[in-house]
């Protein structure tokens, strides 16, 4: 099999309170939000990724019955769903952007590991962490 990863979701407690951070806050770009009755496929995504789209679902029908609904609002409120990763340029410089903005950062800049990163929360609980890119070799600048 040849494939490749198109969509990855992530669940949220309001689409519309998450379509105004992702595209408002963070910059991201809505790709596809369409509705059949109360389902709603809404997807947003960097603008560089070659087709990759982060889809911000909000648990129920048709794909979870009520409780199942209930548990996964409540984990993602406790933050307990796998961390999602953000790559940025100057991990700092972003973080004092994104805290202009109204961020709720867990986490300051700290270097660790050959790399800065720090980690914040969107509205509805999901953890992420911002990661700078590092340096290839060809772009760094002579000393």
């Amino acid at each position: 099999m040849t494939g490749m990863v198109n969509v990855v979701g992530l669940y949220v407690h309001d689409q519309d309170a998450a379509l105004d951070f992702y595209v408002n806050t963070l910059g991201f770009k809505v790709h596809t939000d369409v509705g059949n009755g109360d389902y709603r496929w809404l997807t947003v995504h960097s603008g560089d990724e070659g087709g990759f789209q982060l889809g911000l679902f909000k648990p129920g029908p048709p794909v979870h019955d009520a409780a199942t609904a209930l548990t996964l609002q409540q984990m993602v409120a406790k933050g307990a769903m796998p961390p999602l990763v953000l790559a940025v340029d100057d991990c700092r410089a972003s973080y004092e952007q994104l805290l202009a903005r109204g961020v709720e950062f867990t986490q300051e800049p700290v270097e660790r590991y050959g790399a800065v990163d720090a980690g914040f929360r969107d509205p509805s609980g999901n953890g992420w962490k911002m990661i700078e890119r590092p340096v290839k070799p060809a772009e760094r600048t002579p000393q």
